[in-house]
């Protein structure tokens, strides 16, 4: 949500951040609807003012006999008491589109991030990890011998149609060791909160965290009107929605192992094969609260915290910043980690670490109170994967795919899997 005293304030610096993005300006028709707004408000003001000096006069009128001015007194109350009553209704259905249209509106993007067009724009700021040579040529993930014996998409299509996948034996339970890796390393060495949350939500959560009301067809919405989470970034920043909190209270910093729901709308004929485009998939995700001064060391942070996981996995990957014309909606700031995916011979994103500034907190009212006083302020919301746990599988299992079918897994698993580090063609676990 954006500030319409701050586009009062300098039009012409917000139409410039617009185009960055590629929008058209938006400034004069935001201003002209505000001024509209205002004028209502103020044309109420007066007439409750008139209504409030002919109330009073109207007594006085009645006391010395004057009928006739009291009558005229008591019409003119009448008058200017529906006036009032018009000219609210009026404010308050043009404040209401105001916010509407503001609501629609992307974040502005930070002065650094580079300027571009789409995901050709992006600019690698970070590499880690050499890619394995091969001395056979590297299956994608669903060839793999030992995980197609463990990976059904046939069944998952009969009970749920496509993009929908049923993992069983060794696949599933790396599956589930990959989570609670990340969980454990997010809790015990990077200093989260773990979290359990809703995977349902109502329309003020989605509307507080920027996926309302332009991006719902990318959300499932249930019959009585609950929302299925897209990520529990949702219920872990909707979380502080309404509070003032102390300023020594913050950062505020979570994480959550979620099953996520997206309608992957737009999104027909991409990454058909395989699990890695899912209409159902899990998440461990990252969620800091934060002072706005502090944001973006905060970002870094996170980002080395997601970036920590693959290093530990030995997964090779690369980091990038988004340009302007590829970042999500709400994001002033984005960095892309993308794994190295040996199958497809490329590099595809797992995490994207983002910061809101106080877009989202302003939709959501969330503020801090300043330790030396003061008005309370906006807090500074940021959320990144840590990972996404289905593509974690993938790029676990296609990087560490043998030529016999079976697949070598990273040692730092070996105490959730029972010290079983490799995946026999059968798809069971030894």
């Amino acid at each position: 949500m954006h500030d319409i005293r701050a586009i009062r304030e300098n039009p012409a610096a917000f139409d410039a951040a617009l185009a960055r993005r590629g929008d058209a300006p938006m400034s004069s028709d935001l201003l002209r609807l505000d001024e509209s707004r205002r004028a209502k408000i103020l044309a109420a003001e007066t007439a409750q003012a008139d209504q409030n000096k002919a109330s009073k006069e109207v007594g006085a009128a009645k006391g010395r006999g004057d009928e006739a001015e009291f009558e005229r007194l008591r019409t003119l109350v009448a008058e200017k008491k529906a006036e009032v009553a018009r000219m609210q209704t009026e404010a308050k259905d043009l404040d209401a589109l105001l916010v509407d249209q503001l609501a629609r509106i992307a974040n502005l993007p930070a002065d650094d991030v580079p300027e571009g067009a789409d995901e050709d724009d992006n600019v690698e700021v970070n590499r880690w990890g050499t890619p394995r040579t091969f001395d056979f040529t590297p299956k994608e993930h669903y060839e793999i011998p030992s995980v197609a014996a463990a990976m059904d998409f046939e069944t998952a299509a009969k009970t749920s149609g496509s993009r929908f996948v049923n993992l069983s034996k060794g696949v599933a339970r790396v599956h589930r060791a990959l989570a609670q890796f990340m969980l454990d390393t997010h809790i015990d060495k990077n200093g989260l909160t773990e979290m359990q949350t809703p995977v349902l939500v109502r329309d003020e959560a989605m509307y507080g965290t920027d996926k309302l009301p332009k991006f719902g067809e990318d959300s499932y919405q249930t019959i009585n009107g609950w929302w299925l989470i897209p990520t529990s970034e949702v219920t872990l920043t909707y979380s502080v929605s309404g509070d003032i909190l102390e300023e020594r209270d913050l950062p505020i910093r979570m994480t959550a192992h979620t099953v996520c729901f997206r309608s992957e709308a737009g999104s027909a004929g991409k990454d058909t094969a395989g699990m890695l485009r899912q209409h159902q998939f899990e998440k461990v995700e990252m969620v800091s609260i934060t002072h706005p001064e502090k944001s973006d060391d905060e970002q870094k942070r996170m980002l080395r915290c997601a970036e920590g996981i693959l290093e530990q996995l030995g997964i090779p990957y690369r980091t990038v910043v988004l340009c302007t014309g590829d970042m999500g909606f709400g994001a002033r700031r984005t960095f892309d980690i993308e794994a190295w995916l040996p199958g497809q011979g490329t590099y595809r994103e797992i995490s994207s670490v983002s910061t809101t500034g106080d877009f989202q907190a302003r939709r959501m009212n969330a503020r801090f109170r300043p330790e030396g006083g003061g008005k309370p302020e906006y807090v500074h919301t940021l959320n990144g994967s840590g990972l996404a746990v289905g593509r974690c599988l993938i790029a676990v299992l296609e990087n560490g795919q043998n030529s016999d079918g079976t697949v070598t897994l990273p040692d730092v698993l070996a105490p959730y899997l029972g010290g079983k580090l490799t995946l026999l063609n059968n798809g069971s676990l030894s």
